[in-house]
Formats: structure tokens, sequence, C-alpha cells
């Protein structure tokens, strides 16, 4: 998706989808993606001194910045203003698939890349394992850790320290729920998913006509945070060519017998989201929750108006109510190409952008983004705003609480789209067709493995 993006504008809204998100990338193409330009300094990069960064940003520059956040203008001018001798250049290469697949392009050709791009978390490593991010950590970003949510921060770090990107915005995952449906049916907002299953099964009896929530067949985004809430590692990477491919393994069979399970019960729908349809069914209370990310509640409250005042905010239900856990799906980063001419100034930019106070709560205020800085999640009138759309509930609040059970160790794949596709293809069709979903996650697993084995990486054991 563009970004599981807060806006309330929903022709802004082209959502942060998996589907669309980076590109697969063979082996081979990992030993020659990053032909072209040598990058200059910024390929055997030494840690910078002040006097280095000092020079640098007092050098007439120009970056450029591939970004596809509307209406950033007011952020740049704060990092202009600080910095005048650098000018930021701002290009919307696209979103999703065409984003990523023209910046593979100019890297690969050696011209055309930007020096700052938008990057998602789970894109992160189709380009680390082609060598094409800067590493920041010798421009001081290391500094930077304890400003971000802890499992961001491991999101955009290496294993030996390397940091990649700079967070910016989030999405852990909480559940929306309509207060009204709830009260009516006597429903508690469930603390596990065994109460969750048995609310579905009790509000569908009660009126046929009325889903507990909808399992979207197409979202593969939504699974992988599921997988991550569950406790599930489906992937590892190690080094350039040896990755774990353990999408089948007994959590991920939990959560499939789960909610496979419910959709053959016909009990919760599997319908396609973000579509006319499903737009429809919440305007008009098909569906009494939505398993959404912290961006859901501003780009619900946009779309569907006329059932304000009725919805309210909850974690998702536990498996393990003493550990309470959540997935993260949506947020993205700001990255440095590795071939920059100016990785000083660039680095600067990616960190001040992010970083930056007054720029941080711009993206939340203007952009409607979910925070991933600590200092904003705890600002008062971050934290303490409340929605008339939630009957007053502090959202805000809660969606930060939720971000801080999110684990920091959930890894993914330098093939995203291949499995993206590959699940849509046989866990999201059982789903849709109601077919059994632990025997669809084997075959996933066996595509997804002999997909990698093709392109060169050495798959390990799980």
């Amino acid at each position: 998706m563009h970004r599981a993006s807060f806006t309330p504008d929903t022709s802004q809204m082209s959502r942060r989808l998996f589907l669309t998100a980076a590109g697969a990338v063979s082996l081979g193409a990992a030993l020659t993606a990053c032909g072209g330009s040598d990058g200059g300094s910024a390929s055997t990069a030494k840690p910078a001194g002040q006097a280095d960064i000092d020079k640098a940003m007092k050098t007439p520059t120009e970056l450029t910045f591939w970004t596809w956040v509307p209406d950033i203008k007011q952020e740049i001018a704060l990092f202009e203003k600080k910095y005048p001798a650098i000018k930021v250049k701002v290009v919307n290469a696209g979103q999703g698939v065409d984003h990523y697949t023209k910046l593979r392009t100019a890297i690969k050709a050696g011209e055309g890349a930007p020096d700052v791009v938008q990057m998602e978390y789970q894109a992160i490593p189709t380009f680390t394992i082609t060598d094409s991010l800067l590493d920041l950590s010798p421009y001081g970003a290391s500094k930077l850790k304890d400003t971000f949510v802890d499992w961001t921060w491991g999101q955009v770090s290496g294993p030996k320290g390397e940091i990649w990107a700079i967070p910016q915005d989030t999405g852990p995952m909480g559940m929306l729920y309509r207060a009204d449906i709830f009260d009516k049916h006597g429903i508690e907002p469930p603390k596990t998913w065994d109460d969750f299953a048995a609310a579905a099964r009790k509000l569908h009896k009660a009126d046929p006509d009325v889903y507990l929530t909808n399992l979207a067949a197409n979202e593969a985004a939504a699974w992988h945070g599921l997988l991550w809430q569950a406790g599930a590692k489906p992937y590892a990477t190690s080094g350039k060519s040896d990755v774990s491919i353990n999408v089948d393994d007994a959590v991920s069979k939990k959560l499939a017998a789960y909610w496979g399970g419910l959709a053959q019960e016909g009990v919760i729908g599997v319908e396609p989201d973000f579509t006319d349809a499903w737009f429809s069914a919440l305007n008009k209370g098909k569906y009494a929750t939505w398993i959404t990310a912290a961006w859901g509640p501003v780009f619900l409250s946009g779309s569907a108006k006329s059932t304000a005042g009725k919805w309210r905010a909850a974690p998702l239900p536990q498996w393990d109510a003493a550990k309470p856990s959540s997935g993260n799906w949506g947020g993205s980063t700001s990255a440095v190409i590795k071939a920059t001419e100016n990785p000083i100034a660039a680095a600067v930019f990616a960190q001040f952008l992010n970083s930056d106070p007054e720029s941080a709560k711009l993206f939340s205020t203007k952009q409607s983004f979910f925070p991933a800085t600590k200092p904003l999640l705890t600002d008062p009138s971050f934290a303490g705003d409340t929605s008339a759309f939630y009957g007053g509930q502090k959202v805000n609040q809660l969606f930060a609480e939720i971000g801080e059970t999110v684990s920091p160790d959930f890894q993914w794949p330098p093939f995203l789209d291949q499995a993206v596709t590959d699940w849509t293809e046989t866990v999201g069709t059982s789903l849709a067709r109601k077919k059994d979903t632990v025997a669809a996650l084997d075959a996933w697993q066996t595509r997804l493995t002999t997909y990698a084995k093709k392109q060169g990486f050495s798959v390990q054991a799980p």
C-alpha cells in the first residue's frame, strides 16, 4: 500500500498493500544490481566527524527525495530552514510496485536514482541484499535509537549494527468494534481469540446478516501482521544467499486452523477489502469489528461517516492473555541510496525529517500518520486527543500502548512480492473458497521454497 495512511480522504488512501511492495530479486541480480555509479565516499564510509558534517551541510547541495507522501512541503521547509545550503527536490515516482521497480532500474543503471527514498519496512531486505542502501550508522544515526519505538529500530537495523533507514510511521494492529452491535447482543470486547470465536458464532446465530469481522482473503499484509502477533518467525536471512522459510510451522498452522475454521463455519466474512462492497458493508453494519492497524481509526472515520459515535477501539484478542502482543501492518521509513554523491547531507536529511520534533509532529497532524517516535507518542496533545467518532475515546493513546507490545524480532524475506503472490494463490484462495487453510500453508511453503532455490538462494531447513 502506498501507506497504511491516516488520511481520511480515501482518494488519497492507496493503502500500503503488500502485493505492491518490493519486487522479487534473484541472487544473480543481487550481484549486479549496484553496477553503475561507484557511490564515491558512501561505499566505504568512515564515521563522519562533526567537522565533516558541518562542512557538508554548509556546502550548496541539491538532494533528490523520492516519496509518495502527499503535501510534504512543510516538513521539507523545516529542514531547509535549518540547513539553507541544502535544497530538497521532491519526486513522486509512483506508489507500490511502480515506485520500487523504478528504483531498482535506476540503481542498476547507475543513474537516475534518488539520494533519499521512501521505503516500507518490509521492502528493506529486498534492497539490502543487493547492497543498495547506505549504512547510516557512520553518520550519527545510532544516537537516535532511543528516540524510536523499539520494534521499529529492529526493523531498520542490520545484524552487524547497520542502520538501513530511519522510521517514519507505524501500524501496530488493534481492533475497532461497533459498540452498539456489541451492546445489542451482550458481547464484550473479546480478550482472547477463543472469546473472539465464541462471539463470532453467537453474533451470526443471532443475526445471520451480521458477522463479527471480515478477514480479507486478498490481504497478505494483515495475515503477516497476525503471524507477527502470534509469535511466528516465517522468514530469516543470513548473509547474501542463506534464507529460512518457515511459513507452515506450528504457530502458523494454529493461525490457519483458527481463521480457516471460522471461514468454513461461515461466521466471518472473507470478501476483499477496500472495495465499494466492503466500504458499504462497514457503513451498513455488516461487520461488527475491523481487525486493522493504527492508521485505521482515521481512515474509518472518513470512510464510514454514517456510523460516527458507534465505534470503539481495543487491543487485538490474545493467544496468551498473560503475555499481551500485537503485530504491525503498515508504516515506512526514509532510506539513503548507497550510490548517493552526497552521503552526509542525505543521511542528515533522513534523520532530521523523522526525528526532529516539529517535523515528526507535522506527519501526525498534517498527513495523519501514526508516529514512530516515543516523545510524540507520549505527548499529551497526541496521546490525550479524543475522537467523537469513537465516543470520546483516547484512541491514539490506546494504539501507542499496543505498539509497545510489538516484537522487534519479526523479519521479512528478500523476495517479498513472491511470498505475497504465493500466499494469495494458496492461503488467500483457501479462505475465499472456504477450503483447508492448513493444507494451503503447506502449498505456500513448497512454492516459496522452490522459488527461492531457483533464484540461487540456499534455503535452510526449519
